[in-house]
């Protein structure tokens, strides 16, 4: 019994230090992403949800203007929010990073959306999206993708 979760245990170790190795922090000017990733899709779902937490270090508010990717036929920036008991989700044309601030791109906030995904994204995969700031430039990130509830990664 004790070799059998000394085995389990050490799964569930490796899992966690994989999604260690994978997350990725990027940077580009004053302008620094961590804690990405992409939520993991079933086959046939058209979207999924990308998100992160961007940092800019600089003394001007910067933008994320857009977003790309090979994985997804189109990526807009989007936020949900709540009117009154109606949650909304909608696209909106830029995510404003204030100055010697953050924003949290998370689940029920800001957020980027993968739409007309090619193929079906598996948790343990990652997959790269180029961000484009207004001043910083573009930086490419590569997201992990993790299951559904699966949540940030670990460091």
């Amino acid at each position: 019994m004790i070799k059998n979760q000394t085995g389990w245990l050490f799964s569930i170790a490796l899992m966690a230090f994989t999604g260690c190795v994978q997350a990725q922090e990027a940077k580009v000017g004053s302008i620094k992403i961590e804690n990405a990733y992409v939520r993991a899709t079933a086959p046939g779902q058209p979207a999924a949800g990308a998100f992160m937490k961007i940092e800019n270090g600089g003394t001007a508010a910067d933008q994320l203007v857009s977003a790309s990717s090979p994985a997804a036929g189109e990526v807009q920036l989007h936020q949900m929010s709540m009117e009154g008991n109606v949650m909304k989700m909608g696209q909106v044309k830029d995510i404003v990073v204030p100055a010697n601030g953050s924003v949290d791109l998370k689940p029920g906030g800001y957020h980027i959306m993968l739409m007309n995904i090619k193929a079906p994204l598996k948790a343990g995969e990652t997959v790269p999206v180029k961000l484009k700031f207004a001043k910083a430039g573009e930086v490419e990130v590569k997201l992990p993708v993790n299951a559904v509830g699966g949540g940030m990664n670990m460091h």
